[in-house]
């Protein structure tokens, strides 16, 4: 599999958001804090994953679109692993990774969270 991030791979249908968030379980690896919830529905990918950076502590879009871009190329980077291990499983997962650190981070920093909290996963 190719390091892509497709459409199907992104978490937007507002139910299972609303279910990741009432039911999944947290573990956090600063400054990425990561909800995961296994679930029944069939999905195209192994994983349907989401980005979040609030604005509450980033005032300005382009802080938290630079936040998420660099969490979406750490994912997309490292996903190949945790999709292998998955699909031997058969398991359907949905993920949010929210960022919870105070300031912006370098990419080493960001990828090292990320790649930790998809070992986590396994």
């Amino acid at each position: 599999m190719g390091n892509t991030f497709h459409k199907q791979e992104r978490l937007c249908s507002k139910k299972q958001i609303d279910l990741l968030f009432s039911k999944g379980k947290s573990h956090l690896s600063y400054p990425v804090k990561t909800i995961l919830l296994e679930t029944p529905v069939q999905l195209q990918f192994p994983v349907q994953a989401m980005f979040i950076v609030p604005k509450r502590q980033f005032k300005k879009a382009h802080d938290r679109n630079k936040i998420k871009r660099r969490m979406r190329e750490a994912y997309r980077l490292n996903k190949n692993n945790i999709y292998e291990s998955l699909k031997v499983s058969d398991k359907k997962v949905l993920l949010a990774f929210i960022y919870v650190g105070k300031k912006i981070e370098e990419y080493a920093v960001i990828e090292k969270a990320i790649v930790k909290e998809l070992t986590v996963l396994k």
